[in-house]
């Protein structure tokens, strides 16, 4: 059996989505650097991300699901599209950390003077097509 990475993440959470999802289509698969990137998060470029491997004869497969997988709409807690408030698109980033504001540019600057991650960002909905930074509740 020759392993193929077929694709990286910075975090455990999706990581372990996208494997669930492949092996729900009987594609066997494994996460290579996951306690690694878990254990010391700083390591996580040295090692190169989290790597999720299959065999290579799953791979045409594997990728389609994948991209099916990364083009599903984001839903609300009612089950609606979520729409950029700006322009109407469906194309959303999820779990967007953005430090826009005083506080970010002064948790920017003290994490570069102590050499830490930033201590203040927010988590929000970013659109790809405009760029607008939201939350579901705002309008």
């Amino acid at each position: 059996m020759e392993l193929i990475t077929l694709v990286t993440f910075d975090n455990t959470i999706e990581a372990h989505m996208v494997k669930a999802k492949l092996e729900s289509e009987e594609i066997t698969c494994f996460l290579f650097d996951e306690n690694m990137v878990t254990l010391y998060p700083l390591y996580n470029i040295t090692v190169g991300g989290i790597k999720l491997k299959i065999n290579k004869k799953d791979e045409k497969k594997a990728r389609k699901i994948l991209l099916e997988f990364s083009n599903s709409k984001l839903l609300d807690d009612e089950g609606n599209p979520i729409q950029c408030p700006n322009c109407k698109s469906n194309e959303i980033y999820s779990g967007f950390k953005s430090m826009k504001g005083c506080k970010g540019v002064l948790s920017a600057i003290v994490s570069f003077f102590f050499l830490v991650f930033p201590v203040y960002f927010k988590t929000l909905y970013k659109c790809k097509s405009c760029g607008k930074e939201f939350k579901l509740n705002e309008e």
